[in-house]
């Protein structure tokens, strides 16, 4: 049987690693071993990333409207409720948007929810 010599295929697959490490500190960025753990473990905290940072943006958006609409005198429950009960289609990244660039339509937005039913 013949010799195979494996060397390239090796040291392709260390560079590839090496270069998803570049950054890292310290031995993480230099050692094969230490950086593919470092970059296994980099992968796994992108991924959870990804997910955490949809919950922290709409943390952001609920505490924006809650915060503008403590400064009118209401509530973010009830505002949310009678956003749905009449109907009014915006989603929270929306209404936090309005609320930072439009307080004028912020104004009308409220005056649309706050109001009593015509018919009651």
């Amino acid at each position: 049987m013949t010799r195979v010599k494996r060397g390239t295929i090796s040291r392709s697959k260390h560079k590839k690693t090496l270069k998803l490490a570049r950054g890292y500190r310290g031995t993480r960025s230099r050692l094969i071993k230490t950086a593919h753990e470092a970059v296994l473990h980099a992968d796994k905290y992108s991924f959870h990333g990804r997910k955490r940072k949809k919950r922290d943006l709409r943390r952001l958006w609920i505490t924006r409207i809650n915060g503008a609409l403590k400064e009118k005198g209401y509530s973010y429950s009830e505002f949310i409720k009678n956003l749905k009960g009449k109907e009014i289609i915006l989603d929270r990244k929306i209404i936090a948007g309005i609320v930072n660039e439009d307080p004028k339509t912020f104004e009308t937005i409220l005056s649309k929810v706050f109001t009593k039913p015509r018919n009651a």
